[in-house]
């Protein structure tokens, strides 16, 4: 992407199969604060598909792109993972705070225009806990403010990748800041091409 000519991003691999990648000072402290100080007056209990669950004890709030900051850092995602943002969701903020987790799920919705990736960005560090974790691999990546981890949901065929369920781990000291921004299948064909190979 000729942006990045300019800006270029400091990326790590963390895991190869599935393919995790850390993304490096992403995101200014001032661009967290902003974001913050949007979502803090609009925060409220998160949901799963169904409804509150005890699984999720974190608040949250989508943000739309009519803030130029929030637009900003969703023109930059797409910058950085090929992807279109046209059928991605709106940003997701949300706040853990003292015992608040995630227990182990996939991103994927199972539906039609499902959750093709996951771009996590970590906005705050934390203290003891708060970890992403995949259970399946037995990969634990420690929130680091201003980075962000991207992994894809789904196989080049459409299938569930099932070793990208995840969790929060609890948080035991600190406060845990994340914006999650989910991008659907429709609109990435040619950014992402399928295959029809069982194993891809």
């Amino acid at each position: 992407n000729p942006r990045l000519m300019y800006a270029p991003v400091k990326e790590e691999v963390e895991w190869d199969e599935p393919c995790i990648i850390r993304y490096h000072d992403i995101i200014s402290d001032r661009e967290i604060e902003i974001l913050k100080n949007i979502s803090r007056p609009l925060l409220s209990r998160s949901l799963t598909t169904g409804g509150v669950s005890k699984n999720r004890t974190s608040q949250g709030v989508f943000l739309k792109e009519d803030n130029i900051v929030v637009a900003r850092i969703s023109q930059r995602i797409a910058d950085i993972t090929g992807l279109s943002k046209k059928s991605a969701e709106n940003l997701f903020v949300q706040n853990y705070g003292i015992g608040g987790r995630y227990e182990p799920h996939y991103d994927e919705l199972d539906d039609e225009n499902g959750r093709i990736a996951t771009f996590l960005i970590y906005m705050s560090d934390v203290e003891i806990g708060g970890a992403t974790v995949f259970p399946q691999v037995g990969v634990a990546l420690k929130p680091k403010k201003g980075s962000a981890v991207f992994w894809y949901n789904l196989h080049k065929n459409g299938n569930v990748d099932l070793n990208t369920k995840h969790a929060g781990c609890p948080v035991l000291r600190g406060n845990k800041w994340v914006a999650n921004k989910w991008i659907h299948e429709f609109g990435q064909e040619f950014r992402r091409p399928c295959s029809l190979s069982y194993w891809e």
